[in-house]
């Protein structure tokens, strides 16, 4: 298993898959957020950030998957935005099922100077909504709840991935 693991990380069209999979999850909050008049928070936008992270790892890893120092890159940026989507939708669904006055998530997004993402791209990164609304439920599970999920497969497969890199690849 490891064998063939390290042999379609050294491949393109895996790493396509997996930032096309997290392109598809973005069009989803998206269509979410201007077909479905949903509004996002400040942990849904971060949560999206996260799944951008896990596309440009994606993108990464399709540049030059059999070279060795692209390949780790690609999977330390993978391992590290699916880590950080796990926490944020972690803590999004914690301020959902136990709302408080005394923990609640920002009121505007806080990007760094350099990247005011709110301010390029309104369209996908303004908050505008409450982390404490839960507005959509799909088999009793809000969208939180659903990125956990999707966010520890990413990393499951991160983990195995990583591992496979120490077994010589299927010939």
């Amino acid at each position: 298993m490891f064998r063939f693991f390290n042999y379609c990380s050294q491949g393109r069209s895996a790493w396509l898959l997996m930032a096309f999979t997290a392109f598809l999850l973005e069009c989803t909050a998206l269509y979410f957020q201007h077909v479905m008049k949903l509004q996002p928070c400040v942990m849904c936008i971060y949560e999206r950030v996260a799944l951008l992270g896990v596309i440009a790892a994606g993108l990464i890893g399709a540049i030059a998957p059999r070279n060795v120092v692209i390949r780790w890159l690609a999977m330390v940026v993978w391992i590290y935005a699916a880590w950080r989507g796990l926490e944020l939708s972690w803590e999004h669904t914690m301020l959902q099922l136990y709302p408080s006055p005394f923990a609640s998530c920002d009121f505007f997004v806080n990007f760094p100077e350099w990247l005011p993402l709110q301010q390029w791209v309104p369209a996908m990164f303004e908050a505008t909504g409450d982390c404490a609304v839960r507005q959509w439920v799909f088999l009793g599970l809000d969208m939180p709840q659903w990125l956990i999920g999707i966010f520890i497969a990413y990393l499951l497969v991160a983990a195995i991935v990583l591992i496979s890199q120490f077994f010589p690849a299927k010939q």
